[in-house]
């Protein structure tokens, strides 16, 4: 879908340059001008898939190769270009399932050795930074909580800190990891997670979440709120 800001954009500026400089007529200068915006918009489809590498010759003589002619001169039918299209994104998508999957394993595995990190069976590595002494939250319990969350490469993708205000929500309503990882800590405490990706948000991601990814959460657990059938 063409969107009508790159249209207008593209339109604008083009129009401008063909009435001072070009001396074209009104008619070629409009064609020039769609012309124009058509080449925008396709390459700024193709800059947000972030390909590396791209010919962009080899693309203009694609998309010439189907306007002239009737297509006759293209090498390949429409078809086909989408299956190889489909076929190099999956493969791109398998290479980055298994390159963030061995990033977070290796990592994980030397960050177990690290003093005071504790490993739990399912996998879950947490620190505990300051030793809370109120109640621990069980899984159908509402929490309070400031957190920071992280990706291998130190990037933040999340931060209530940086909303200005703590997160509340059911501990059985979040992912794996934090469902698991606060219930081991009291009211009070400040504490470290790394949260592998089957534990997150596994090969599905979510955001400037990749799939299977490890994530790192600094999380403090301000205030528990017991659930109404434990305070009966």
């Amino acid at each position: 879908m063409i969107r009508t800001s790159v249209l207008t954009a593209a339109l604008s500026g083009v129009v401008l340059m063909s009435c001072t400089s070009s001396g074209l007529s009104a008619r070629s200068s409009e064609v020039d001008s769609v012309s124009y915006a058509f080449g925008v918009n396709i390459g700024q489809s193709l800059s947000n898939v972030k390909i590396e590498g791209l010919n962009v010759d080899i693309i203009a003589k694609g998309i010439r190769d189907v306007l002239n002619n009737n297509g006759e001169n293209a090498k390949m039918t429409n078809e086909e270009s989408i299956a190889i299209i489909e076929a190099y994104f999956r493969k791109m998508q398998d290479e980055m399932l298994a390159r963030n999957l061995n990033e977070g394993n290796e990592f994980l595995e030397k960050n177990k050795t690290e003093e005071g990190v504790i490993t739990t069976e399912s996998g879950l590595q947490y620190k505990i930074i300051t030793e809370g002494t109120g109640p621990k939250p069980g899984e159908t319990d509402e929490v309070e909580v400031h957190y920071r969350g992280t990706l291998l490469s130190g990037d933040e993708f999340d931060s209530s800190y940086e909303r200005g205000q703590p997160a509340k929500f059911k501990l059985n309503q979040v992912i794996k990891g934090w469902t698991e990882g606060l219930q081991l800590v009291n009211e009070g405490s400040k504490v470290q997670f790394w949260i592998p990706s089957e534990l997150g948000y596994g090969e599905q991601g979510g955001g400037r979440i990749e799939p299977n990814s490890t994530l790192i959460f600094e999380v403090e657990l301000l205030k528990v709120n017991k659930a109404e059938e434990e305070k009966k």
